[in-house]
């Protein structure tokens, strides 16, 4: 899949500006930003529910656009299901079967019974885990190949999770299928994706594999006799401070950086792992929580 220099302009202000990168089937793509970075109209371009202003979303070498067939080699899982809420489970597995040709409804009953999901005559009957459960089953079920997430595990408890993103990095696995996922659970990602997509201000930050992005970063815990000191405050990004302990990221390329923060000599100068959140943090900003 490729998303060929997308923007989306909504009652004059512009939500997603050219947005460009690919997808490659057998992976797992993580799509983060602020709240209000254009995550989810970007997912719901990507799938055709949203028509773009400019650019493309292409599959091949076709447009999803121009080729509505094109559309049955993808899903997208919303982070609510409401609109759902009034049809019976074998309602909802008879329309999916009338879309997606492919639907795979012996792999539909499997999952079914593997997560103990009862068939019942309103979907809105069940619980807001079981309803996210639900809209992931009937989304592997269909057998696209691109499989787009908006906030997959909100509302599962911690071992439906583990279950979930087990199934998810199976499918990714065995059937070549890619998975795009928008979340603020920057821990999952970090546990699934191979790539991460940064979108500030509806624009693409940065588009790489998870592994290489963290080499491009150094995260050091320092201690100093007082407080950092102001030639450092504007080198540095400090990610965290209690007391006179300083948590820090610079770019592993900044050695003049680096060479300053030893010419200071802190008490304790300690490279740490580095996480998806530092980098978040890094390079979306946020001296606020991240959400």
């Amino acid at each position: 899949m490729k998303i060929k220099h997308l923007s989306k302009r909504i009652h004059q202000s512009e939500i997603l500006s050219d947005i460009d990168f690919e997808v490659k089937t057998g992976s797992i793509v993580g799509i983060v930003g602020r709240n209000g970075a254009g995550k989810t109209t970007l997912l719901r371009t990507m799938v055709g529910i949203i028509d773009p202003t400019k650019g493309d979303v292409l599959i091949g070498n076709d447009s999803i656009f121009t080729n509505p067939k094109l559309k049955q080699e993808i899903i997208f899982v919303p982070d609510s299901s409401q609109a759902l809420k009034a049809y019976s489970t074998k309602e909802i597995l008879t329309l999916y079967k009338s879309i997606y040709p492919q639907f795979d409804e012996a792999y539909f009953q499997d999952l079914m019974e593997r997560f103990s999901l009862p068939f019942i005559k309103r979907i809105g009957n069940y619980s807001k885990g079981m309803k996210a459960l639900f809209s992931l089953v009937v989304a592997f079920s269909t057998r696209a190949k691109y499989i787009l997430l908006d906030e997959p595990t909100d509302g599962l408890d911690v071992i439906l999770k583990k279950r979930v993103l087990k199934i998810l990095v199976e499918e990714v696995a065995e059937n070549n299928v890619a998975v795009i996922i928008s979340s603020h659970r920057l821990d999952e990602l970090e546990f699934m994706a191979n790539e991460i997509v940064m979108i500030k201000d509806g624009r693409v930050d940065s588009h790489y594999e998870l592994d290489t992005m963290k080499s491009q970063y150094n995260k050091i815990q320092l201690v100093f006799e007082g407080h950092i000191p102001e030639e450092l405050e504007n080198k540095v990004k400090v990610i965290n401070q209690t007391g006179r302990v300083y948590t820090v990221i610079i770019g592993c390329d900044n050695k003049e950086t680096e060479a300053l923060l030893k010419k200071h000599k802190p008490i304790l100068y300690e490279e740490l792992p580095i996480s998806l959140e530092d980098l978040f943090v890094a390079k979306l900003g946020g001296d606020d929580i991240v959400s």
